[in-house]
């Protein structure tokens, strides 16, 4: 049948049958994007497309997820139990850094089969990582002498939010406290959300780094997590400060603080650092 008799009998027009697009098949772009996915295997399209843009390729971010969808990219979800909801601790009165800290643990395993955890202290305000500490043991004093070390740098902070793990309720921690006159907050017991900051960031980390990554060794497991946090701090955009990153929010807040408000500290310059290697002959 002719093309003349094929439309009449569908009712299209010809015009319509013997157009063929003009656009661009996009491959360089379609190629980036892949390798951005491939690098960043737990950003979806939207952060993806805050990666595009940084790169200078000026793009719609509805382009960005079409073109995403059409090459099979996507982010596939872990299942997770349900958290229970209860009374947080207070909110920060002043949107400013040290407002309050909160603290966790997070557990992993090397590929021996040896268990590790890491310590995550996180600046709730600015979502900054300020320490992440990995080692087969923390005790309560461990947890002390990151806090002081973290306190010569930035400053002393408004309050400390944690659970009631044996760690963060050891006698260590308690006298430290009195002694230093800090606020520390613990939340009621079997309701993680309380600590919601720090949930949230072990999730990050969890699926982003010690679900993808398969530790030789404990110093492995160090240089793989101070990579990490030192690109969560500074390349990976944060979707509730408006896609920017902790250290460019914090930077911003810096500009704007009141001269009686600022810490006396260098929180001008937030550095995520690894854990020392434990001397047991000088261990407390």
């Amino acid at each position: 049948m002719s093309e003349r008799r094929a439309c009449r009998v569908i009712d299209a027009d010809r015009k319509s049958v013997r157009y063929r697009s003009t656009r661009d098949d996009d491959a360089e772009l379609r190629e980036k994007l892949r390798e951005l996915a491939n690098q960043r295997r737990r950003f979806g399209y939207r952060r993806l497309h805050i990666l595009l843009r940084r790169e200078g390729i000026m793009i719609n971010r509805k382009k960005t997820q079409r073109i995403y969808q059409e090459e099979g990219l996507a982010v596939w979800r872990r299942r997770s139990r349900k958290r229970a909801v209860g009374t947080r601790a207070p909110t920060p009165v002043l949107a400013l850094p040290n407002q309050r800290w909160s603290l966790d643990f997070v557990h992993d395993q090397m590929a021996s089969g040896r268990r590790f955890r890491v310590l995550n202290i996180v600046d709730d305000v600015t979502r900054e990582c300020l320490r992440a500490v990995p080692d087969t043991s923390i005790s309560g004093r461990r947890v002390v002498r990151e806090l002081a070390d973290l306190i010569a740098e930035r400053g002393k902070p408004g309050m400390i939010v944690s659970d009631n793990g044996t760690e963060l309720t050891s006698n260590a921690v308690l006298a430290w406290c009195g002694e230093m006159g800090v606020e520390w907050h613990y939340i009621a017991p079997g309701k993680p959300m309380q600590n919601g900051f720090c949930e949230s960031f072990n999730g990050r980390m969890r699926d982003e780094l010690l679900n993808e990554t398969l530790f030789m060794s404990l110093a492995h497991a160090r240089v793989e997590v101070a990579a990490w946090v030192e690109d969560y701090n500074r390349e990976r955009p944060h979707s509730a400060l408006g896609y920017a990153t902790p250290a460019a929010f914090a930077a911003e807040l810096n500009k704007q603080w009141p001269a009686s408000l600022r810490p006396t500290g260098s929180a001008t310059q937030p550095i995520a650092s690894t854990a020392l290697m434990r001397n047991k002959a000088a261990r407390l």
